[in-house]
């Protein structure tokens, strides 16, 4: 799984750019109010969540911090709510700023999301409410976090379960490999 990239931006359209790692060309899918920050030539840094449509085609979505990648993460499982939308969530302002028009209910502050109406911002508020109250205080997740996360997911548990038994793993635990080990050891003995 794809879950951080360092790179040249080599080309850019509409909502996505082109970051050159390793000599690969990776297609991201930026919000389009970010896509000013990443001027071709210079180099992009990214954390992405690899999504899966239809089970043929996949596609990557960009953020600039752990958080907003959080932001897309929870926006993106909510019934309705797809990673294009999720996306523009995620990048409509600062997570101070977010938690705060969740916390006030703030359905001004969603609608300048397209394609979603006052019922499903409605829902978005309510699904958020809570889940991004930690946001800015948690540690931010390292690439073996998500690659770890990826793994268990890839491995059929559910996101909940995953995060749960990431969660409680000791400190040391550096690679994703050893993390993917712990979790699975520390589920089974539950």
């Amino acid at each position: 799984m794809i879950s951080y990239i360092k790179g040249r931006v080599i080309a850019k359209g509409p909502d996505y750019i082109i970051t050159e790692a390793g000599g690969i060309g990776y297609k991201v899918y930026v919000a389009e109010n970010r896509l000013p920050s990443f001027p071709v030539g210079q180099e992009a840094e990214l954390y992405c969540h690899l999504h899966v449509k239809r089970e043929e085609t996949l596609e990557l979505y960009g953020m600039e911090s752990p958080q907003a990648l959080e932001v897309f993460e929870t926006a993106d499982n909510i019934s309705g709510i797809g990673p294009k939308a999720a996306l523009l969530i995620a990048s409509l302002g600062s997570m101070e700023q977010l938690k705060a028009a969740i916390e006030k209910g703030d359905v001004a502050y969603f609608a300048k999301v397209h394609g979603v109406g006052q019922k499903k911002i409605q829902k978005i508020i309510l699904e958020l409410t809570g889940k991004l109250k930690s946001l800015g205080q948690r540690k931010a997740k390292s690439p073996e976090d998500k690659e770890a996360m990826d793994a268990l997911l890839a491995l059929g548990f559910s996101r909940s379960k995953a995060r749960e038994a990431l969660s409680h793993l000791p400190a040391n635990l550096s690679s994703s490999e050893e993390k993917v080990r712990g979790a699975l050891k520390a589920m089974r003995a539950a």
